[in-house]
């Protein structure tokens, strides 16, 4: 079986969560045995398409044309559009519309949590739905004090200074402005936020909060390698307080790394992360100040070692049995559609 894996604008997302859900999904199969395509001039069995664009429905299309299988994994929606870039919010209805369009033509739809499965349903989306992780590659995160070292000497911190990191893109939506109010509270703290967007793609507070951070704020960009993955283990706390995710690739990369994560108390999360045993949940500021000061002065146990179960469970062999599985089932659904 050969599969196009279909990106659109693959560079210009190469940066974000659906970027890195490539990287996983190639590596996942080839562990599986199965052939991988990224150019759809290619002969392709089965067509998994991973985007909304305006040229995935031609590519949809294209695909139907031939008889070929659709498998659409729907890492957006509504929710998690809202919030985001300047007039996201006043088109919100409208990219619903168009999502909602395009996911029905998968023969089976792939979300990656229950919570995000729901929402679909919600939707009125009758085709097959299934829940699958994005994975986590356990061999790039994990505990590394190599790496670690490498962070710290990379943003100066010294011996003894304590360090809460976040990934994410700067959208309303990721936190960001709560990051930054809970950094002001805790100015004892380093603070350092990964990840960027373009500044004029975002609201104005947005904008502001980015370009003039507290002075226990580095804003350190999009970082790759052993600086983010030293970091995600080699700080003492990870602080993601995202308002709406349909996963969290960044959290099962805090997760494989043993690091004990603080987030937002969101539907997304269950019932995967439970407060107290793999993750602190806290519902608003007060609560992650608190949280957050009690994690890094080890007056709350880790919660790393649930965590990096938690991880395992999302091994990129095991979601690449799962693709394949799924795979399997479109090819029954559009055999079946075919003899019609």
């Amino acid at each position: 079986m050969k599969v196009l894996l279909y990106f659109e604008l693959a560079k210009a997302i190469s940066k974000s969560g659906i970027g890195r859900a490539l990287k996983h999904q190639q590596k996942a199969l080839s562990l599986v045995g199965v052939e991988t395509t990224t150019d759809p001039n290619d002969d392709y069995d089965l067509l998994h398409i991973n985007t909304v664009m305006l040229n995935s429905n031609r590519i949809i299309n294209k695909a139907r044309k031939k008889g070929v299988p659709v498998v659409y994994h729907a890492h957006s929606t509504k929710e998690d559009f809202q919030n985001s870039y300047i007039f996201s919010n006043q088109v919100a209805g409208l990219f619903k519309k168009w999502i909602v369009r395009l996911y029905k033509k998968g023969d089976v739809i792939i979300t990656p949590t229950p919570y995000s499965k729901s929402l679909l349903e919600g939707y009125g989306i009758k085709n097959k739905i299934v829940a699958i992780s994005n994975g986590i590659d356990l061999t790039r995160f994990k505990k590394d004090v190599e790496k670690e070292k490498i962070f710290k000497e990379k943003y100066n911190i010294p011996e003894g200074k304590k360090v809460i990191v976040a990934v994410g893109l700067w959208i309303k939506r990721k936190g960001i402005l709560d990051f930054m109010e809970v950094a002001k509270r805790l100015p004892e703290y380093q603070f350092i936020w990964f990840g960027q967007s373009s500044l004029a793609s975002i609201p104005r507070e947005v904008r502001k909060a980015v370009t003039n951070p507290p002075s226990n704020v580095i804003m350190a960009g999009y970082v790759s390698g052993d600086v983010i993955e030293g970091a995600f283990s080699g700080s003492d706390a990870f602080f993601f307080p995202s308002y709406e995710e349909t996963e969290g690739i960044v959290i099962l990369e805090a997760l494989a790394s043993s690091q004990t994560i603080v987030v937002r108390d969101i539907p997304v999360y269950n019932p995967w992360l439970v407060d107290g045993v793999n993750c602190y949940l806290g519902k608003n500021n007060d609560d992650f100040v608190r949280l957050l000061h009690d994690v890094v002065e080890n007056k709350l146990p880790p919660t790393g070692e649930k965590g990096l179960e938690t991880a395992k469970e999302r091994d990129l062999k095991i979601i690449g049995q799962k693709l394949l599985e799924t795979y399997q089932e479109a090819i029954k659904i559009n055999n079946e559609r075919l003899k019609k």
